[in-house]
C-alpha cells in the first residue's frame, strides 16, 4: 500500500484546492470582463514563441550542448522545411518535405 503521511496528504490537498480555486477564478464573476489589449495583443505571440522554445532546442543541441558538425540531418532538414514554408506556406508539404530531407540524411548517411 502506500506509505503517506499527514503532511504530503495536507499538501496534495492544498495543492488540490489552489488549482480548483486559480483555474476556475474566471467563473467567480457575475460581470463579462476582457483582457487588456495589450494582454490581447501579447497573448497573439505566445503559440509561436511556445513552438520556438520546444522546436529550436531540438534542432540545435545534442545532449545539451550545441551541435558542433554541420553534418547533422535536423539543420538541413529545417532549412528546408522553412524553405517549403516560406515558398507555399502548407504545413503539411512543410513536414513532408522536412522529412523528406531528414529521413535519407539520417538513415542513408547516418548523420
Amino acid at each position: 500500500m502506500l506509505d503517506l503521511d499527514l503532511n504530503t496528504l495536507w499538501i496534495i490537498l492544498a495543492m488540490g484546492v489552489v488549482t480548483l480555486i486559480t483555474r476556475s477564478f474566471f467563473l467567480f464573476s457575475d460581470r463579462p470582463w476582457t483582457l487588456p489589449h495589450w494582454a490581447q495583443r501579447g497573448l497573439q505571440y505566445a503559440p509561436i514563441a511556445a513552438l520556438a522554445a520546444v522546436v529550436v532546442p531540438e534542432i540545435v543541441t545534442t545532449q545539451g550542448a550545441l551541435v558542433g558538425t554541420w553534418q547533422d540531418a535536423r539543420l538541413f532538414a529545417a532549412v528546408a522545411g522553412a524553405g517549403w514554408f516560406v515558398w507555399r506556406r502548407g504545413v503539411l508539404g512543410t513536414i513532408v518535405v522536412g522529412m523528406a530531407v531528414y529521413l535519407p540524411l539520417r538513415i542513408g548517411l547516418g548523420w
